[in-house]
């Protein structure tokens, strides 16, 4: 089959499914994974499809958004690297704010024994992770809990993160560029994230490099919102150098 033969029936499939995996697809045409990834960037460029985690969607669907499962093991080794070099950014004592996001919540899973800190959370997967930390001084912001994240939205958790003024706040994001900002899928979450970002002092993007580029229905910020960008080895030095040239440290890990 040739590439443009390929990549049609990619088009297809993302229409009758409502996504198509990298690796689904690569066992299904008998090709690597990485001539996959390349077939999904040029559908990408021509806007027959759009690239998200592990995959695509078709063109249009920014609502999209995959289940709390499927995300904690997309992109899992780059996740750790991100959560290694996100250690160093804890404070030696005082008080974080921890979103909602699987990244995120693998950072809450690590956090060291011997870590004195105060930790507020509306995700529910992160505050399980911190509920037994010996540690830990946990305050876990209520709301109404969406299933898709485990996270709490809407009044209440706006009117609980309106209250306090964090030391450094762990932020996760669905797509993140220069161009489009901040973006999530959803506009009760967005709205949850931009209270986290206004609640510290300093802000800190874990983000693997798959996201880089992405662009959800809900834009919740810009990159200029965000001290510094933890992100893995796959974002280019170009898109790195572009992204601190406008004011965001990163660490490509």
């Amino acid at each position: 089959m040739y590439a443009p033969e390929r990549q049609q029936e990619i088009v297809r499939l993302a229409r009758e499914s409502g996504r198509v995996d990298v690796l689904s697809l690569a066992e299904e045409f008998q090709v690597t994974a990485e001539t996959v990834r390349r077939d999904l960037k040029a559908l990408d460029r021509a806007g027959l499809v759009r690239r998200v985690h592990g995959g695509a969607i078709p063109a249009g669907r920014l609502d999209f958004e995959p289940d709390l499962a499927e995300r904690e093991s997309t992109a899992a080794d780059e996740k750790d690297r991100i959560v290694r070099a996100a250690l160093a950014e804890l404070p030696e004592a005082g008080s974080v704010v921890l979103d909602a996001g699987t990244t995120v919540a693998r950072l809450a899973a690590d956090v060291p024994l011997d870590c004195g800190l105060t930790v507020v959370t509306h995700a529910l997967p992160v505050a399980a992770r911190l509920a037994d930390h010996p540690g830990i001084d946990l305050h876990l912001v209520g709301g109404r809990v969406r299933h898709r994240t485990r996270a709490a939205v809407d009044a209440w958790a706006l009117r609980a993160y309106g209250e306090i003024r964090a030391d450094v706040a762990f932020l996760g994001a669905n797509g993140f560029s220069p161009e489009h900002g901040l973006t999530t899928p959803d506009l009760a979450e967005a709205a949850v994230k931009r209270a986290v970002v206004a609640s510290a002092r300093r802000v800190v993007l874990l983000a693997d490099s798959a996201k880089h580029g992405q662009e959800h229905f809900a834009r919740f910020g810009d990159l200029a919102d965000v001290d510094l960008l933890i992100t893995d080895s796959g974002l280019s030095p170009e898109d790195a150098a572009a992204i601190e040239a406008a004011g965001t440290e990163v660490v490509r890990a």
